[in-house]
């Protein structure tokens, strides 16, 4: 089940998805704190971002795809991603709103939540040779 290949996948996904993570956070930070948006504008321009430098990386390193057809491939990532923001947008939204907890503390169980969606969908689907 777990074999040697899959866990090198999950291992370079969790560490791009980290490094997403930390851009993620710094561009949301800086848009809610610094320029005074809306935490859900600030949140949506912030993972455009990182779901741009999550593609290239797992395109490049985590999955090795050379599928020529890259713009499809994109565009799946996308619609993935996509699915994947607004399952992370109505978790911090209950979280914060519903419950009273933290915004930060929200977005973080959010991305939790959403990274096994992420890794299962680009596995199976998006990052196929």
């Amino acid at each position: 089940m777990f074999t040697p290949e899959l866990i090198s996948k999950i291992f370079k996904f969790v560490t791009v998805g980290t490094l997403s993570f930390l851009l993620d956070m710094f561009i949301t930070y800086t848009g809610k704190e610094k320029l005074k948006l809306n935490k859900y504008l600030a949140n949506t321009i912030s993972f455009l971002f990182s779901a741009s430098f999550n593609f290239v990386l797992n395109r490049i390193w985590t999955f090795k795809s050379n599928d020529a057809h890259i713009n499809e491939q994109a565009l799946k990532f996308l619609v993935s991603m996509t699915f994947g923001l607004l399952l992370a947008t109505l978790i911090i939204y209950i979280l914060n709103e519903k419950f009273g907890i933290n915004f930060y503390i929200s977005k973080i169980l959010a991305i939790s939540v959403v990274m096994v969606w992420n890794f299962t969908i680009n596995n199976l689907l998006v990052f196929t040779n």
